[in-house]
């Protein structure tokens, strides 16, 4: 199942949605639909399922990243300069 969801669409609750798409998109939208034989409420589901499944990796390496950053070396090695205030009192 898409998304590593354990329960099926059947019991899940859903939300509605309206959007607004001009009239070029909606006829693709509507075209590869019919194509996967999927209605165009399944079609666009699983365009987004699959779209932010691909977004997931480059969402985890920038946070990583910034973890890195935020947990560098900001103050120097901190058991020297402890050590070294010790041995100066």
């Amino acid at each position: 199942m898409p998304l590593g969801l354990a329960i099926p669409y059947i019991l899940m609750s859903v939300a509605k949605v309206m959007i607004s798409l001009p009239d070029e998109l909606l006829h693709q939208v509507d075209a590869n639909a019919r194509a996967a034989h999927e209605t165009r409420s399944g079609f666009l589901r699983r365009s987004v399922e699959r779209r932010l499944a691909e977004e997931r990796p480059r969402r985890h390496r920038e946070m990583r990243e910034l973890l890195e950053r935020a947990t560098g070396n900001f103050g120097g090695d901190a058991a020297k300069l402890i050590r070294e205030d010790r041995e100066s009192h």
